[in-house]
């Protein structure tokens, strides 16, 4: 299973990104001119790289800070803890296709709630085509990304919360620790291991998503939410340009930049020094 679904292709992508793959099977081995076609050649490559680049950064940023203030509200068990805690674990539950017809619905300018909702409550001067409008299509995928990951992570930190050795926290009240204070002090530093897995996981699925990009604008529109993921797959086979070299040598420059920013993030977050207690 591994070798035919996974190992093959990976392989196959590489060996494709050095060739001109025609129609009827003509294969013809052109060296590095598909990488340099995508590099110097390719603007729209680039307007994706820069889009999925923003998706990724700041996707990462919101997701994993808005799953750990939602974890730490729970942890606080404040009144109703666990109904928040299903209502917001609720949505990791849902599939890509789900969440996106959701929040194409919610987007859409005639009837959508988040419209219907401003113009209830007297705003109806910021009615706005959200998926329509090159400025803020890619914010609002993200927002129904975020929505859907949110609860992942803060299921993740509330684990890792409730491991936090209870001597630990108790000498904290002790001395009259503040919450905000020994969250800061105590709780982050001794979260940084989940910390730092979950923002290499979230930026390793923002930097390929797809999925919801697709449902919701295919791209769209004027190339303002492409990623590098719906370009790859437009150019392999929606664009009938009959040559998957082109879109292979784009994968594996992604691959490659994928690798180098995985490495990259892993060192910079490393715990240092390693907590004992």
């Amino acid at each position: 299973m591994f070798a035919g679904f996974t190992a093959y292709p990976v392989v196959r992508t590489f060996y494709d990104s050095v060739h001109l793959i025609g129609p009827n099977g003509r294969v013809e081995f052109v060296g590095f001119q598909n990488f340099s076609n995508v590099l110097f050649a390719d603007p729209t490559f680039w307007t994706s790289v820069r889009n999925t680049a923003i998706f990724t950064v700041a996707g990462t940023l919101l997701d994993v800070f808005g799953g750990l203030v939602l974890a730490l509200v729970l942890f606080a068990k404040v009144p109703f803890a666990r109904l928040f805690r299903i209502i917001w674990f609720l949505p990791v539950l849902m599939s890509y296709v789900v969440v996106g017809v959701i929040w194409v619905w919610i987007y859409d300018y005639d009837w959508g709630l988040l419209n219907l909702l401003l113009r209830a409550i007297g705003l109806s001067s910021l009615e706005h085509s959200w998926l329509g409008d090159p400025a803020s299509a890619l914010w609002a995928v993200m927002g129904a990304h975020l929505w859907k990951w949110l609860g992942f992570n803060m299921i993740i930190f509330l684990a890792a919360l409730h491991a936090l050795p209870e001597e630990v926290l108790g000498a904290a009240e002790l001395d009259n620790c503040g919450w905000l204070a020994k969250v800061v002090y105590i709780i982050v530093p001794m979260l940084r291991p989940t910390l730092v897995n979950l923002t290499v996981l979230s930026f390793i699925g923002k930097m390929m998503i797809f999925d919801l990009v697709w449902i919701m604008t295919q791209g769209g529109p004027l190339w303002s939410t492409e990623t590098v993921s719906t370009y790859v797959y437009k150019r392999a086979f929606d664009w009938d340009s009959f040559d998957l070299g082109y879109p292979s040598a784009i994968a594996v420059i992604w691959f490659a930049i994928i690798i180098v920013f995985v490495v990259v993030t892993t060192w910079l977050l490393r715990q240092r020094d390693r907590l004992e207690y």
